[in-house]
């Protein structure tokens, strides 16, 4: 009769285990953004410095909204972190947008600017990515004078971090093992152009994104620009952050993805 108990015992001990693991699989397979699997990468999305954003078209959103130069910048440099925040999540990707809550963000955004510093570099080749590297300036003598040689070559705002501890401190405060900083933001009016170009311009508008990608030990996997055209007459700052934004946001995502199969050099 003992023995008859035991075996009945363990079988019910063996079903209440088997049901409460059924159940905490379907909670996990439930909630995904708030439990994190081994495999996924985090994101820390930095939005770019205020100083740091070119808006040419500004006026024009100001005579069709209302809105403010202050407000406007304000809903574009939101927007962009926004939009890469769905586009990493789409992907599966663990994200940390320091322009979610800006109060709680703020002393580790400040931290972060600090240790930043900029420079212009030749816009890199994404099929074939290698971070830039510095340039020397190319010099010649030319009867008697000292000539620095211009170079037409395409260039992007790129975030060198100067402090080697920032990146570390940040994994180690938020698991964040991927860093996309937004350098700087332009947003060109119709008929701009840059400096190698000729002709009358483009007759659309155009967004350009300036960012760097680093991983938790401080390697370059990708940086650049992501370009994005746009209708001459939109002034909606939100038509153009859920329709063009999002395609920016999209193709930053894709390479970054690449970066992390492909090693770089």
């Amino acid at each position: 009769m003992m023995k008859l108990k035991n075996i009945i015992f363990f079988l019910f001990l063996n079903l209440t285990t088997l049901h409460f693991i059924g159940q905490n699989s379907t909670v996990k397979g439930g909630n995904k953004t708030e439990h994190e699997t081994a495999a996924a990468h985090k994101v820390m999305l930095i939005p770019f410095e205020s100083r740091l954003y070119m808006g040419e078209i500004d006026q024009s959103i100001n005579a069709e909204t209302k809105l403010t130069a202050k407000e406007i910048k304000y809903k574009f440099r939101d927007g962009l972190n926004e939009q890469l925040y769905k586009a990493f999540k789409t992907n599966k990707f663990n994200v940390v947008d320091l322009m979610e809550d800006t109060a709680k963000y703020k002393k580790d955004l400040d931290g972060i600017y600090q240790y930043l510093t900029y420079e212009f570099q030749k816009v890199p080749d994404q099929e074939n990515y290698q971070p830039p590297k510095k340039e020397k300036d190319q010099k010649k003598i030319e009867k008697g004078q000292l000539n620095v040689e211009s170079n037409s070559d395409a260039r992007f705002m790129n975030a060198k971090i100067t402090n080697a501890k920032v990146v570390p401190i940040l994994y180690g405060k938020y698991k964040t093992d991927l860093f996309v900083f937004i350098n700087q933001l332009d947003i060109k009016a119709s008929g701009s152009k840059g400096p190698a170009e000729l002709g009358e311009g483009n007759g659309n508008r155009k967004i350009i994104v300036h960012y760097t990608v680093y991983t938790f030990d401080a390697k370059e996997i990708n940086s650049g620009i992501a370009e994005e055209e746009f209708a001459a007459n939109l002034n909606n700052p939100k038509k153009i952050i859920d329709k063009h934004f999002s395609k920016i946001a999209t193709t930053i995502v894709q390479r970054v993805n690449k970066g992390l199969i492909t090693p770089v050099k």
